[in-house]
């Protein structure tokens, strides 16, 4: 995935509304109305959202006649996880060093003198 797509994901996702129909969508398909029964908006509202997430290439519409159901892309969905696994690991090795830290001076406290 391009920097320039992730950009893209990333602004996506930054609607909670939106991730909401992400949400709902990694259960499985689902049209418009489906999608747009939690929500206090209009149809045209959660089609613009639909577009929003269907441009950053989250999802894909169906042509199928009248019923258009919106499908997660999982493809993008990964590109957005591989990035982050970089940063996971980062903060997983700080976190690490971090505990060790926090277990030495545990260690030094616990054998001081006493009283």
């Amino acid at each position: 995935m391009q920097t320039d797509t992730l950009s893209a994901a990333f602004a996506a996702l930054a609607d909670p509304t939106r991730r909401a129909i992400i949400a709902r969508l990694a259960e499985g398909e689902a049209t418009v109305n489906e999608l747009a029964a939690p929500f206090d908006m209009s149809l045209p509202a959660v089609s613009k959202h639909l577009k929003v997430l269907e441009k950053a290439g989250l999802i894909s519409r169906g042509k199928e006649a009248q019923w258009r159901p919106a499908r997660l892309e999982p493809m993008a969905m990964k590109s957005i996880a591989d990035w982050l696994e970089q940063y996971r690991r980062f903060w997983e090795s700080s976190f690490d060093r971090l505990d060790g830290y926090l277990q030495k001076i545990q260690r030094a406290d616990d054998s001081g003198p006493r009283n």
